[in-house]
């Protein structure tokens, strides 16, 4: 036997001993020195605190002995030793560990066994049930993530993803948007009846479930139940008369925050007129409202809402820009909750919502529309722009995710040029996705009909109406499928038609009319808030589409489909 698997066979064989011993070891009382030493570790000085603890381990017998040699090895594998700590290890007997020392050296353990390789004995180390741990909070999420890692490996992605979810609560800043998209790709790779039947039997507040049901929706597959909502989520509503049968029950004093003056300012017209079509079309109790000028920028926002909370307002609808919504986002209390509209960088904070026409969601949304169809190698062309490459990515990584292929990705500028040599070169294309405008798409498409994908499935993002308007150039355009708002594909209820509207409202006209849209579901959402928190199906049908209320206080959308037909848009109802 070489010296290596001598290593692995005697670290598996002390991990079986800790596992059938530890239920029987006696507690040994923890010298200062030793509490001295964990403190610094908890402080991020692990090479002191292992120096500490190997030191008086020396003048230590029995059970005492092998709790400060637990900890100095564990210690040392925080400091990058590894070796040393293996050292350490060999040199402690299990069943003489209790408490938060057990539970290091279980976790230490099971991150040495991962690192090897085996993460069998990885989950044979990690039994012990995590509400019953003493560690502090950053060690008991390593102890759900060394789980995960040992679940994915072992081929069991939803377990895997299960506590992720579980570490998930107690990470923070970048190392929990990183879980949060490790969860989704676990998720993706399930098939629909897998992901529907594991959901289901998941038990109130285990963390996944909004995870889940986040899913569930993108695919179209309903909810087994609400999703779970923490205390936060239990809207003020008491100086509010009851809902009407609908549902509807909206502030008794709103304000909304929008910058109606500076570089957002004509980005946030057709918001205000859009909401205030809602508002006036709503015949039954409508709220006082007040709209407050946030200029376009962070600073400008947060005079804004604290000059709407001094107002004495219950809801808040806003502000717009990304800058703005972050700056709110990461304040530590916001007492009187919003419905942002736009997309954070972290999830709204508790109790309040986000809205957003970002263009990952439309990436997402062509993703599952051609995944549905069964498409699995798709051609990327995305428009060199910010939304181009925010489109795209999200595309591919969804797409990926879900166990499709990427056959090619290929950049364009705003003026196309030749692209028939890389056109040539992805072999075996079934679909293609197209993140560009309508001007892009008219000087792309004679390529993609000289290349033989003229008859593959091809679908765009809400972007490809830009620049189109004339039935005789936008013939090149006919039989792509893209995503589109409710209202001007077949009408909203409480709206009068678009085309009606245009010809006397300058907000509703070209690709004003998705904002002026977004407006009206804005003010929607705030009205119906309450019942969007408890839906399981069906949601709230707005301008934008049908609208959810996620787990995390992100409002979902599920968009009209239209396609392009003699030039002319026309709305293909679910797409197919």
């Amino acid at each position: 036997m070489n010296k290596p698997a001598a290593r692995i066979s005697a670290l598996s064989l002390s991990m079986l001993l800790f596992v059938g011993c530890a239920t029987t070891s006696v507690a040994p009382t923890s010298s200062p020195a030793q509490q001295a030493a964990i403190a610094l570790l908890e402080q991020g000085k692990p090479r002191e605190a292992a120096q500490q603890l190997e030191a008086e381990a020396g003048l230590a017998r029995g059970a005492g002995k092998a709790q400060l040699l637990a900890d100095a090895a564990f210690a040392w594998h925080e400091a990058g030793d590894s070796a040393r700590a293996r050292m350490l290890m060999a040199q402690v007997q299990p069943r003489q560990l209790s408490g938060a020392t057990s539970q290091r050296f279980a976790l230490l353990q099971a991150e040495l066994a991962l690192a090897d390789g085996q993460p069998a004995t990885a989950l044979q180390v990690l039994q012990q049930p995590s509400t019953s741990l003493s560690l502090p909070a950053p060690l008991q999420a390593r102890w759900h993530l060394a789980r995960a890692q040992a679940f994915e490996t072992s081929g069991d992605a939803f377990n895997a993803a299960t506590e992720r979810a579980r570490a998930g609560v107690m990470l923070s800043g970048a190392a929990r948007s990183d879980n949060q998209r490790a969860i989704t790709r676990l998720l993706a790779g399930l098939d629909d009846v897998t992901l529907r039947d594991r959901a289901a039997a998941l038990p109130a507040g285990e963390p996944l479930y909004n995870f889940a049901g986040r899913a569930l929706i993108a695919r179209g597959l309903p909810l087994p139940r609400p999703f779970d909502r923490d205390s936060a989520w239990q809207l003020d509503t008491g100086k509010r008369p009851p809902a009407e049968a609908d549902g509807y029950r909206p502030p008794v004093k709103l304000a909304v925050l929008l910058p109606l003056t500076g570089n957002l300012a004509t980005a946030a017209a057709p918001v205000r007129d859009g909401l205030l079509a809602g508002y006036y079309g709503e015949t039954r109790r409508r709220p006082e409202i007040e709209f407050i000028d946030t200029r376009g920028t962070a600073t400008g926002a947060g005079a804004a809402y604290d000059k709407a909370v001094a107002a004495g307002v219950d809801f808040i609808i806003g502000p717009l820009g990304r800058d703005e919504v972050d700056a709110l986002f990461h304040r530590e209390q916001l007492p009187v909750p919003l419905l942002a509209l736009n997309r954070g960088k972290d999830t709204p904070p508790p109790g309040s919502a986000g809205f957003s026409l970002a263009p990952e969601d439309d990436g997402i949304i062509a993703a599952e529309y051609l995944l549905g169809r069964e498409r699995g190698n798709v051609l990327v062309i995305a428009s060199n722009d910010d939304s181009g490459r925010r489109a795209s990515a999200a595309f591919k990584e969804r797409f990926s995710e879900r166990g499709g292929k990427i056959a090619a990705s290929i950049s364009v500028n705003d003026a196309p040029g030749d692209i028939g040599a890389q056109l040539r070169q992805a072999s075996g294309v079934d679909a293609v996705f197209l993140a560009v405008k309508g001007n892009q798409a008219r000087a792309l498409a004679p390529q993609l009909a000289l290349s033989g994908l003229a008859a593959v499935s091809r679908v765009g993002t809400s972007q490809l109406t830009s620049n189109t308007g004339k039935a005789e150039e936008d013939m090149a355009l006919d039989g792509i499928v893209y995503p589109s708002e409710a209202w001007t594909t077949r009408g909203t209820a409480g709206l009068p038609a678009h085309s009606s509207l245009a010809s006397t409202l300058p907000t509703v006209r070209g690709a004003a009319a998705r904002l002026f849209a977004f407006g009206h579901d804005a003010w929607k959402i705030t009205a119906y808030m309450e019942k969007l928190a408890t839906a399981t199906s069906g949601g709230l049908d707005g301008a934008t589409g049908t609208l959810m209320l996620d787990g995390f206080g992100n409002v979902l959308r599920t968009p009209a489909w239209s396609t392009f037909s003699g030039g002319q848009p026309h709305a293909i109802g679910n797409g197919r």
